[in-house]
């Protein structure tokens, strides 16, 4: 389960979650700014709403791909009558929604897409909305640019320990008196060493198989891949120095690229949990 986060709006903490890419707002909390008790009443209301069905129901058909509209052109005919109740749950399981989240729990309660999250809290109140966005945006750029340094650390990283890989394979692999052009052939045959042990291909494999991209295999690394990579050749540059053969590195880099991209990966899903 993704780890919850908070933005506090005009003294109402309002939860929120990233799911494949999108942003769940709990509507929940919205609601609270209205009233604290009741929440599950004032989001009822909204939903019976015809305006709200129409909305949730186009928003479906536009990002939901398994919805099911001749459910929604039923719940759409009878909004706005006295006898008309919609709970999220039930709009949920007769439409195959996806665009609203029912949650269980001490941390549950109802989230929607961040698209229609903004147009509950439009309903609740105009300006109250104006500053959830305000806020929202705040804590997204805030995160962007956390791992923008990020990114630009482990590139940094990367670099360094280029400089000591490339040192090492000028001290004991190139021969002397070599010219630069078969000096270039080196280098470049021990940076295809390191992109097997991770990637799985040379540089020119991924570029024959991704002819349409401008960079090369290493700048469409993850984050994790471009710290593996950063140890993998801190660990190349000593294997060369202790004098293993090009497949011995091999095999022993391809080893500690499994172990450490797993590890890596790991902790990340222990992070969101």
């Amino acid at each position: 389960m993704t780890k919850n986060k908070k933005i506090n709006v005009q003294g109402v903490a309002i939860t929120f979650y990233e799911r494949e890419n999108n942003d769940y707002i709990s509507l929940t909390d919205i609601a609270r700014y209205k009233e604290v008790e009741h929440t599950d009443a004032i989001i009822q209301n909204w939903l019976r709403n015809r305006n709200t069905v129409e909305l949730l129901g186009f928003w479906e058909i536009l990002y939901n791909p398994n919805f099911k509209p001749l459910e929604f052109e039923g719940f759409r005919k009878q909004a706005g009558l006295n006898s008309f109740v919609l709970t999220p749950k039930r709009w949920i399981e007769a439409t195959n929604a996806i665009g609203i989240v029912s949650k269980a729990g001490r941390y549950g309660g109802t989230f929607a897409h961040k698209d229609i999250a903004m147009e509950f809290a439009s309903w609740i109140s105009i300006e109250f909305k104006l500053y959830v966005i305000k806020e929202f945006q705040r804590l997204k750029e805030e995160e962007n640019s956390r791992l923008k340094l990020e990114w630009n650390l482990q590139r940094t990283l990367a670099k360094v320990n280029y400089h000591i890989h490339t040192d090492a394979i000028k001290e004991n692999l190139i021969p002397k008196e070599v010219t630069k052009k078969q000096m270039q052939y080196i280098y470049a045959d021990e940076a295809d060493l390191l992109n097997i042990a991770l990637f799985g291909i040379t540089a020119k494999e991924w570029r024959d198989t991704h002819p349409n991209k401008e960079g090369n295999i290493r700048d469409e690394a993850t984050l994790e891949q471009l710290v593996v990579l950063s140890n993998l050749e801190s660990i190349n540059a000593l294997l060369i120095r202790q004098g293993l053969s090009q497949a011995e590195r091999l095999l022993e880099l391809n080893k500690t690229a499994i172990t450490q991209m797993k590890t890596l990966i790991a902790h990340q899903v222990k992070l969101i949990r």
